[in-house]
């Protein structure tokens, strides 16, 4: 499964991944006959009986494998063995990944967007998290830490001749962040018209 899911990630298609792992599968069970191949090696401490029983035992499983892998590549028309449970197995993880979603989305919405504050990056955070983060101001300006700060206030809101009484004060038409007032006219500023 998780051979299947590299290569779907690395845009493999469905047939390809299944001929890849088939012809894997194929290559494992001959590996194994090889590897049975190098025990044919018998140094005859236990008699020349037990060394033909040896050899006939060596060569039985090896013809086995190699009947294994042909028939198996064969029965399967090249298809590998977990190309059926995969597809169930990719079904059932897509559903539940959905269902997630639909319960992350649900908890967002319900818990975490009531406890922000308007004009606050925490709101502006999950507003883009929810996708909803389009109708906001796209204002942005640098602090004095290099910072880069984007206006939280809705779009359209931004008018240079309605300034506030109070640089900690609600800004009228000013841009807001958080503690952050700015207008437009500012060298690290970014006008909301240029975005």
């Amino acid at each position: 499964m998780k051979l299947f899911a590299l290569l779907e990630a690395k845009s493999l298609s469905a047939n390809e991944a299944d001929d890849l792992v088939a012809a894997l599968e194929a290559g494992a069970i001959a590996g194994a006959q090889c590897e049975v191949v190098e025990q044919d090696v018998y140094t005859g401490a236990k008699g020349e009986e037990f060394g033909e029983g040896w050899y006939t035992g060596v060569t039985a499983v090896s013809e086995a494998l190699v009947g294994i892998a042909d028939w198996d590549w064969t029965r399967r028309g090249g298809r590998s063995a977990g190309a059926a449970e995969l597809a169930v197995h990719i079904a059932d993880v897509r559903q539940r990944e959905r269902a997630d979603l639909v319960r992350l989305e649900a908890f967002v919405r319900e818990t975490v967007l009531p406890r922000t504050h308007p004009n606050t990056t925490a709101r502006c955070r999950v507003l883009e998290a929810l996708g909803e983060a389009g109708g906001l101001c796209t204002a942005r300006t640098v602090d004095n830490d290099g910072d880069v700060i984007v206006c939280t206030r809705d779009a359209g809101h931004y008018d240079p001749d309605d300034q506030p009484t109070f640089k900690d004060g609600k800004p009228a038409g000013w841009h807001k962040a958080d503690a952050s007032i700015w207008n437009d006219l500012g060298a690290a500023c970014t006008p909301h018209a240029a975005i």
